[in-house]
Order: structure tokens, then sequence, then C-alpha cells
């Protein structure tokens, strides 16, 4: 065996180098991954399931439920405050050691005091978590997916039985059945309904997409949609009643009205919840399934929307990520960035914080915005018919026909007329219907809602100023779509695949 180095010399003779392997290694250095695919369909939809059940159903929806009124009809138990138990001493103990134990909340947005290192190491650990559930693409998400998507549900359930078989559970299940018809009036009420809809199902933040890329191109996608629908609103549905049953039965237990058992804010959930765990046996072992659950309806949430961001970035820049290693590096650069930026929630007055970005930032205006330009791209830019064409062509069969007027007509009117009429009603923020936020502190929130909402028209603006020929011309070549697809259902006739080709096409062909 001839242990020389290749290229180096021995007894006055070189030996020869080994062109080809270093070669390889070139090729292998330089070569693009592939794009993964998901192993099986399971595997997809419980990821979808983890993304769009989550915190929103179980924390979010319940929340907006209490906030906006559950029932006037309730407020008949103002009588019991004949007690002459006042609201502060009738504050509950799991309200006391959320509020002042784990939050530790100041009195104000002004006020963001110490950080609060407990929570802090709990979100490295969410973090951490979260990179090694996905650092490896859908092949380690799909994997994950079995566990974080379906042991909630079992804890949903135990919390459910819990709930309804309390005393005084049916008082709080009527408040939730019977809403405050009066409110309907109010806008805040409608766009929480709205914005709640995109938060649950993930509409416009382009997690489903990037999920549903991973697919077959023969992916029932029509049948999938409408199951998991019914599963979200479902679960939300359920989760309703758990919370309400438990603040039925804390109602009972502080001899206030229902509508004042707890404040109506973010941490809504971390209060009822509780107080049903400790009343089952071997409460502290339930406790510990209880968090566990919160921990894994925030994962599964956290690491799909991660994935979807990664997704689109080497997707967009396939010939630097899609390398060895890229695309690990890539999203440890993204879940260090957004520890860093979670960590100004985990202040003294951090919740304040989270309640702008989650009205502000994370759901409200700006989905509504993003939407209203969505439906239109897809509708009129590049044509309702030819996506519904699209979708044929991948399912084998035509949906509803609503569907196809829904993208045209629907969507965009209530997305815009929602969109306007938050606008003309539009409300400072409040904290627990108590506190309200400073001028600068509503103004941070619209600059965040803008800093999302302004990237539509300035990227429009840069893309005219940057194509050559005239307006009528640029607006063409913008507005041209490019063709995936091999032929078209209804004719058969190909289809180009290039920009070049694209702009070939006649006007019936193109809609350009």
């Amino acid at each position: 065996m001839d242990y020389r180095v290749p290229g180096a010399v021995s007894n006055g003779e070189t030996v020869p180098a080994r062109p080809g392997v270093e070669k390889e290694k070139e090729e292998e250095k330089d070569q693009t991954l592939e794009r993964g695919q998901w192993n099986n369909k399971l595997e997809y939809v419980l990821s979808v399931a983890g993304e769009i059940i989550g915190l929103g159903n179980v924390w979010r929806f319940p929340y907006l439920c209490y906030k906006n009124g559950g029932g006037n009809c309730m407020e008949l138990q103002r009588a019991n405050s004949t007690l002459n138990v006042t609201r502060e001493n009738a504050t509950s103990p799991v309200i006391e050691f959320w509020e002042r134990r784990v939050l530790k909340i100041s009195d104000g947005i002004q006020h963001v005091g110490s950080l609060r290192w407990e929570l802090a190491l709990c979100l490295l650990l969410a973090w951490i978590i979260c990179y090694f559930c996905i650092w490896k693409g859908v092949k380690s998400t799909g994997k994950v997916v079995y566990f974080t998507a379906t042991f909630p549900y079992l804890m949903l359930v135990v919390l459910l039985i819990r709930g309804v078989t309390l005393p005084g559970a049916s008082q709080g299940i009527l408040f939730y059945l019977y809403p405050d018809l009066s409110r309907l009036g109010d806008p805040q009420v409608w766009m929480d309904a709205g914005t709640q809809i995109f938060f649950s199902y993930a509409i416009c933040l382009g997690c489903l997409t990037a999920l549903g890329s991973y697919n077959k191109y023969h992916n029932n996608c029509y049948r999938d949609c409408v199951a998991l629908c019914f599963l979200n609103s479902g679960t939300s549905f359920v989760a309703g009643f758990a919370i309400f049953s438990i603040l039925g039965f804390m109602a009972g237990e502080q001899g206030v009205p229902i509508a004042e058992v707890a404040e109506s804010g973010p941490g809504l959930a971390f209060i009822a919840y509780p107080r049903a765990v400790v009343m089952l046996p071997f409460s502290p072992l339930w406790a510990c399934f209880f968090f566990l659950m919160v921990v894994l309806l925030g994962l599964d949430s956290q690491f799909v929307c991660v994935e979807s961001l990664v997704t689109a970035l080497v997707d967009m820049y396939p010939t630097i990520f899609r390398k060895k290693n890229r695309r690990e590096t890539l999203i440890l650069l993204v879940s260090v960035l957004s520890y860093l930026v979670g960590l100004v929630m985990l202040t003294e007055g951090g919740m304040y914080v989270f309640q702008l970005f989650d009205y502000y930032a994370a759901s409200g205006m700006c989905l509504l915005f993003v939407a209203i330009f969505e439906t239109l791209c897809i509708a009129w830019v590049y044509g309702a018919e030819r996506f519904y064409d699209n979708i044929e062509d991948m399912i084998g069969y035509r949906p509803w026909p609503i569907i196809k007027y829904c993208w045209l007509f629907i969507t965009p009117a209530v997305c815009m007329a929602t969109f306007l009429f938050s606008l003309i009603k539009y409300t400072p923020l409040t904290y627990n219907k108590k506190y309200v936020y400073p001028w600068w502190g509503d103004t941070l929130g619209w600059l965040l809602a803008l800093s999302s909402m302004v990237c539509i028209p300035l990227w429009i603006v840069y893309k005219l100023s940057t194509i050559k020929g005239s307006l009528r011309e640029r607006l063409r070549q913008l507005t041209c779509p490019l063709e995936d697809l091999s032929s078209r259902p209804s004719t058969g006739l190909p289809l180009p695949s290039t920009r070049s080709s694209l702009l070939m096409l006649t006007e019936l062909e193109s809609h350009c």
C-alpha cells in the first residue's frame, strides 16, 4: 500500500497528485442540496395542525371572547356583590401569583423595570429546542410533530372534563354561549374577530404556503384546507368551554360576576387553566403536564414560523443557502436574533410590550392590509380562472365555483371593509380595560404595523424604477404571471416557463 502523500517527493521521485479526489471534494462543497419533502401525509397534517392549533386557540380565542363580553344576562349576578367583598380582596391567589410573582408586572410601559431572568432562561430553552427541532428541515420537523401536535389535545380533554364538572361551571358556559349583543355595534369586536381568524389560521404569514410547498404536486390541498379549518375552529370552540367553565367556578368561589372574575388580558388562560389543575388529584403532576402542553403549543407555532421564514430565504437564494451547513447556520442566526428581540418582553413592563406587538404587529390591520393585496394579486393580476385551473391540475377536479368568486369579490371586499372600519373607529390600546397606553406607546405600535405594511408599496416603486421600458411595458412585465405547470388542464397546450417566453404570449393567453 502506498502511504506517500500525493504531490510530495520521495527518493527523488514525485508522487503524482490525485486531481480526481480533489475535484470531487470541490464539487461536493459547491453542490446544491435537494429540496426536501414530507416522508408521509401524516407528518404534513400534524405540522399544519401544530401551527394553526396553538396558543391562538387555547389562549387568544377565550381571551378575546372574555374581553368582548360573553353575555349581558350574567350581569344579574351583580346582586351577589352584597357580600361586601371588594374587588381587590376577591383577587384569586392564581391571579396574584401570575401578575406579582411570574410577571412582576409594573404599573405601565414607561416603567420597563429589570429583566425577569427566570423567564429569560425559559425563553432561551424554548429557542434551543426550536432550533434542534427544525435544523435538518422537514425531515426533523416531521418527526417532532408526532408528539408536539397530539399531546396538547390529551391535556385539553382532561381540563375540559374537569372544568365542566366543577360547581358553577354551567354559569360560565352560559356566559360563553350567550353573547352580549349590544357589543356588536362596537367596531373593536369585529376587528378582534377578524384578526383572530388571521392569527389562528396563520393567514398571510407564509407558514401554510411554506409547509404545503414540501408536499407532492398532486396533493389534495383543497381537502386538507377544509378539514384543517374545521379542526381549528372546533378546537377553539372546545377550548372556550374549558376556560369559561373554570371561570364560572371561580366566580362562584369569589362571589363576583363572571365578567369581573379575572382581568381580560393576555394572561387569562394562565389564570383559568391552573385553577382547574389544582382541583385535580395529584395536582403537581397535572401542573407539570399542563405547562408542558403550553410549551408544546407555543413550540409548534414557533418552529413552523421559523421554518417558513427560512424556507422563503433558502428558496430565494438557493445557491447561497442550499449548501452543506448553510441552512443550519441561517436558522441559528434567526433564532439568536429572535431571542434577543424577545428579551424586551420579559422585563417587568414586558407584558405591555407584548400586547403592543400582539395588537399592532402580529395581527390586526397589518395582516388585513397584506390580505387585501394578496387577494387582489391572485384574483386580478394572476387571474382567478388561471388559479382555478392550477388547482384542478393538482387535485384532479374543480372546487366549488363560489370559491373563485370569493377570491374575486367577497374576500377583498370584506378585508377592505374591515380595514377601513378599523381605521375610522380606531381606539387607543388599553391593558385589562384599565391601563391606557401613553401617546408614544401607540406611536410605537403604529410604527410596528407600518414596518410590514410599507414593504408592499415600497417594493412596487422599487421594481418599477429598476425595470427598463415605458411605464406600460414595465407594468406589463411585472404583472405577467410565471407559468409553472407543464400544460393547461382545459387545453393541454404547453406553457412557457421562462420570463422571456412568457412575454411572447398573446393578450388572450396571458391577460397582460
